[in-house]
């Protein structure tokens, strides 16, 4: 990490953040106190990210297009998420195996075009860079292996481009929606959250998707969306979650290091108090006890200055979550040699294993 300039108030942030952080930090001993734990932080981080200020409106559901590929169908598919807010995305059916599937959600990162990349539209050549470069076409990968993938455009991606970032679409509208929406006690953070719980709304219309097997896996951008989406996913007492599994993929690192250090990442990463409530291993340890696989790339800049040891701090946090519930086989890391992007060799079969 470079100096601060003279002036900086970096180090004064820094300094804060260890004075007031992680108010709900998980250090729960026994079954009582996690589901007190759990409680609490659900209600601080719906709030913090406004997520309970959505609102729900029908889904109106409509495939606008089907094309035939040698190994899958694709579908677009537009819902409404709130009242007139549109999401197109793309089903990806697979011709393998007999319906209804497991389905998995497979939201996308920055830098591919949205849903573009991850169901692998080389006939962009900017996508077909960024497929390459990333590894990008993950939904491709999860429906050759006999999922039913649903891969939707996030607010501010691909189709859903807000006017200021249009011209180039791989670029993001993320820090266009969180100045309109942080004054109004909003955050990209929930509306990605509430977005990815309307997609199950509608998995769970389709005939040919399997409700009761629901993952959810992303890179990056996409792992931010798998991890607020399935912690967050939390139905009526006793009621399991709908999101049964998680990948999360170059997205899961200490804070610190990996946010307000590198605070020229995107907005989308930073929600209002945040740092004050939790820590990153604390926001995936809500997950537990569901199976949830964590990618790390070896030499991924985004790991901070202390690289791996950042990422196995909150890992540290996450596998206690899971060693006090009996859950510690459901609970894996996937270190590979290499740097930001979707690794795969262990997350598809993985995903096809605990949704079979």
């Amino acid at each position: 990490m470079e100096p601060p300039a003279p002036y900086s108030v970096h180090p004064y942030l820094r300094s804060r953040f260890d004075a007031v952080g992680r108010k709900l930090a998980f250090a729960a001993k026994d079954l009582d106190e996690w589901r007190r734990w759990r409680r609490a932080t659900l209600r601080k981080l719906r709030a913090l990210t406004g997520y309970d200020t959505m609102q729900r409106a029908p889904l109106r559901a409509k495939i606008t297009e089907e094309l035939d590929f040698p190994d899958y169908v694709r579908q677009r598919v537009e819902v409404q998420t709130e009242p007139g807010v549109m999401m197109p995305l793309y089903v990806l059916i697979p011709k393998s195996g007999t319906p209804p599937w497991s389905a998995v959600i497979a939201p996308h990162g920055h830098g591919g075009g949205g849903k573009a990349a991850v169901v692998g539209r080389r006939d962009i050549p900017e996508v077909a860079k960024a497929i390459d470069f990333y590894n990008y076409d993950y939904g491709v990968q999860f429906v050759r292996a006999g999922l039913i993938v649903f891969a939707p455009d996030a607010r501010g991606f691909g189709e859903r481009q807000e006017n200021a970032a249009k011209g180039n679409i791989l670029d993001s509208s993320c820090r266009f929606i969180n100045n309109m929406a942080y004054p109004l006690g909003q955050t990209v953070t929930g509306m990605w959250a509430w977005d990815l719980h309307r997609l199950v709304d509608y998995i769970e219309t389709r005939p040919d998707a399997r409700a009761d097997r629901i993952g959810c896996g992303g890179l990056s951008g996409g792992g931010l969306q798998t991890l607020w989406a399935t912690a967050l996913d939390a139905p009526a007492r006793d009621a399991p979650a709908r999101i049964r599994c998680a990948v999360i993929s170059g997205y899961l690192y200490g804070c610190k290091e990996s946010l307000l250090d590198l605070h020229g990442n995107c907005s989308c990463n930073y929600v209002p108090h945040l740092y004050e409530n939790v820590d990153m291993g604390d926001v995936a340890a809500l997950i537990a006890p569901r199976p949830l696989l964590v990618e790390t790339g070896t030499r991924d800049g985004l790991n901070g200055a202390s690289g791996l040891a950042n990422v196995t701090s909150q890992m540290g946090i996450i596998r206690r979550a899971y060693r006090l519930l009996g859950a510690e086989q459901a609970l894996a890391h996937d270190v590979f040699e290499g740097e930001h992007l979707w690794h795969g060799v262990e997350a598809v079969p993985w995903m096809v294993e605990h949704l079979a």
